[in-house]
């Protein structure tokens, strides 16, 4: 067995979730820092939302400040960055077009998380390569590898995930404040900014606290899951057969 240093900590662990779960894409870390770490360069160009942070880090490396984040007012408002004044007329006029829709009412506002921090600096990275540990881990998955996740959430919390909705990014402070998992939906903003969020892919976030927790359940509810497709699938058929086997003898057709 190999021992598990600083250095292929996160590595391991990312290749354990990305094997057990058959990820599409690898785990991203998210983390926040009062300075960027030495060596990581600030991310390049500019984006619709912070979101699109969580795609582009599952290919490179970099740190944002408050100014990265200013096209989306409403992730600036759940990240709890440092706004001009200029986002707070966005937000506003966000806030008024989504009342006037019926989408977000003003009894709805006080519901949505918020970092209960002021971050100067948040990091982006895929897992294996985090430069700091990570205080949240987004997996991009879909409703098979969903399952997995809800029984270790099960197993490692005692309880189910939320499922959360509009907007996507309030996943971050959702895990953040509560140190619990939680499962987003999505957004039909982070919907059209993401290329990888399509339809049947959603995000599931993982507090880094709990992160070698969750590795170790998933690993061994993905093996355990992968037994036990097999064996609904013979007993299916031999019953779809006209046999009428006992579960001894589905567990010997196993073999």
């Amino acid at each position: 067995m190999d021992v598990m240093t600083p250095e292929n900590h996160y590595q391991t662990i990312a290749q354990v979730l990305s094997g057990s779960l058959d990820l599409r894409l690898p785990p991203v870390a998210i983390c926040f820092s009062e300075s960027a770490p030495p060596g990581v360069v600030e991310h390049v160009g500019r984006v619709p939302a912070g979101c699109r942070f969580w795609e582009d880090a599952a290919y490179s490396v970099f740190s944002t400040a408050a100014a990265d984040h200013s096209l989306c007012a409403f992730g600036v408002y759940t990240h709890n960055l440092q706004p001009p004044p200029a986002q707070q007329t966005d937000l506003g006029d966000a806030l008024k077009v989504f009342s006037d829709l019926g989408y977000v009412r003003p009894e709805d506002l006080p519901l949505v998380p918020v970092l209960t921090s002021q971050p100067k600096h948040i990091v982006y990275a895929p897992l294996a390569q985090t430069p700091l540990p990570p205080d949240v881990v987004i997996l991009f998955i879909n409703a098979n590898q969903t399952l997995i996740l809800s029984e270790a959430t099960q197993q490692v919390e005692n309880q189910n995930p939320p499922a959360m909705g509009r907007p996507a990014c309030a996943v971050v402070p959702q895990v953040m404040n509560t140190g619990r998992a939680a499962l987003s939906l999505g957004c039909c903003g982070a919907r059209a900014y993401l290329d990888a969020l399509t339809d049947d892919i959603a995000i599931f976030a993982i507090s880094g606290a709990k992160l070698k927790a969750y590795t170790e359940r998933i690993e061994m509810l993905s093996k355990a899951n992968a037994v036990l497709s097999k064996f609904h699938r013979v007993r299916r058929q031999n019953i779809d057969a006209g046999q009428m086997p006992t579960i001894k003898q589905s567990l010997a057709a196993l073999s």
